[in-house]
């Protein structure tokens, strides 16, 4: 069963000027000559975690990562109500890894992606499929129309999560109960700190109620670290992803010649293994595995296993 790399801090780090008053926050691990590899983090605002950089065979790969815009060490915060969402759609995150990219001077590099990363990562490989080397995609969100209920009504993940759930739904008048969305929009949107911590602390709730196979309690973490998560999650969810309205499997053709790994947890309630199969069914050249006992985290032991094996079958 393969193991985590050990911890390693970034040797390089910095803020990129991505336009629109927005700042992203990048660092570099491992081997600066190494082969250059990206790891894009979920949430989306989920920001990243020192966890990530123990994909890969640091001494292999030139390891690069960000936070994405409006969270994280990225500027300005999301977690503060008066900064606009307006500049951070799918189209402008592709752009900022193609800046990345640039800055950092990489002609070609491995893309690796989870939950919402896995949908990035498919979205910029469709983009710029002479810029990606391999992908490695867990946890597959492809955010179409009829995922969302999944999620976000009471027919779906509600039923294996039922106290969780109404939890949740508890948390908005019975007269708002029929669109959770807008009413969730609406409050965690609002200004006052008193209506927008509660409703982004019962909406992180709700996140991270289904991401592993056994419950675990969500991290303790502040306010602002809330209101960043929920806001940009509920942004992106409510816009379907701002994804074209074929959605990524239309588009698969452009990417199906790059080698790829799909892992995904055979009880992963956060992105049940359907959406994986779907994707694997249009590209039947990606490797595909199933993880038995696995939910939605990369650290569960056989997805980790199926992760690092991936990052060094294709290091050089």
């Amino acid at each position: 069963m393969k193991e985590f790399y050990p911890p390693i801090e970034p040797h390089e780090s910095g803020l990129l000027d991505v336009g629109d008053g927005n700042e992203i926050y990048w660092e570099i691990c491992g081997n600066p000559t190494g082969k250059p590899a990206v790891f894009l983090h979920g949430g989306p605002g989920g920001g990243l975690l020192p966890g990530f950089r123990r994909f890969f065979d640091p001494a292999a790969y030139r390891i690069v990562l960000f936070d994405q815009r409006n969270c994280g060490a990225s500027r300005p915060s999301a977690g503060d109500p008066r900064v606009s969402l307006e500049h951070n759609t799918t189209a402008h995150l592709i752009a900022d890894i193609e800046r990345l990219r640039e800055r950092l001077s990489v002609d070609r590099w491995l893309v690796f992606g989870g939950s919402w990363g896995s949908t990035l990562a498919l979205a910029y490989a469709q983009a710029h499929p002479d810029r990606v080397t391999e992908l490695v995609l867990r946890g597959v969100y492809l955010v179409r129309p009829a995922d969302e209920p999944w999620s976000f009504t009471p027919t779906g993940a509600a039923h294996l999560f039922p106290a969780e759930w109404a939890a949740f739904s508890d948390a908005i008048p019975s007269t708002e109960r029929h669109d959770l969305m807008a009413a969730y929009g609406r409050r965690i949107g609002d200004p006052d700190p008193r209506v927008h911590i509660p409703a982004a602390r019962a909406w992180m709730a709700w996140e991270f109620s289904a991401n592993t196979l056994l419950p675990v309690e969500p991290p303790e973490v502040d306010d602002a670290t809330i209101l960043t998560f929920a806001r940009i999650t509920h942004h992106y969810i409510s816009n379907g992803g701002f994804l074209p309205e074929e959605g990524l499997l239309a588009r698969i053709d452009r990417i199906r010649h790059i080698p790829a790994v799909i892992v995904n947890g055979r009880y992963d309630i956060k992105t049940p293994p359907a959406q994986a199969w779907d994707l694997h069914r249009a590209w039947p050249e990606a490797e595909f595995h199933i993880v038995e006992d696995a939910g939605h985290g990369g650290a569960e032991p056989g997805t980790r296993h199926h992760l690092v094996d991936a990052t060094d079958r294709f290091r050089p």
